[in-house]
């Protein structure tokens, strides 16, 4: 008889801090954490927008999602879920369904995770 095993899978986010310190330099504390957090509530949003494009197989709108994600989340300093999220549009582009699968668990995964991370550093800074 085979034997199943659950696996964990965690992968540590990647955050630019010189980038969040450059934000938090440039516009104050107060004001900084005011832009992060709208940038987080607009990457969360995007994060949902592509999570319903894909229960919708409307590629294009996902792939669309992704990319607005991807900018928004590398001009934070959310590297990670930038690159997360440009493979996800690539992908989406291409068509290719069974990776997208993979991709798009990662991202959930890493976008939780990070909007997480940010907010944990911008609360510190």
């Amino acid at each position: 008889m085979a034997q199943i095993s659950a696996l964990a899978i965690s992968e540590a986010v990647r955050v630019d801090s010189r980038r969040v310190a450059e934000i938090v330099a440039e516009l104050g504390e107060t004001s900084a954490q005011h832009v992060i957090g709208l940038a987080l509530e607009q990457l969360a949003a995007a994060l949902t927008a592509v999570d319903s494009a894909l229960d919708d197989a409307d590629l294009a709108q996902a792939a669309a999602h992704a990319e607005r994600m991807s900018r928004l989340a590398w001009q934070i300093g959310l590297l990670s879920l930038a690159g997360v999220a440009m493979d996800l549009g690539s992908t989406a582009e291409r068509g290719d369904v069974p990776a997208l699968a993979a991709i798009r668990a990662r991202l959930l995964r890493v976008g939780n995770r990070s909007l997480t991370a940010i907010w944990d550093r911008t609360a510190l800074a």
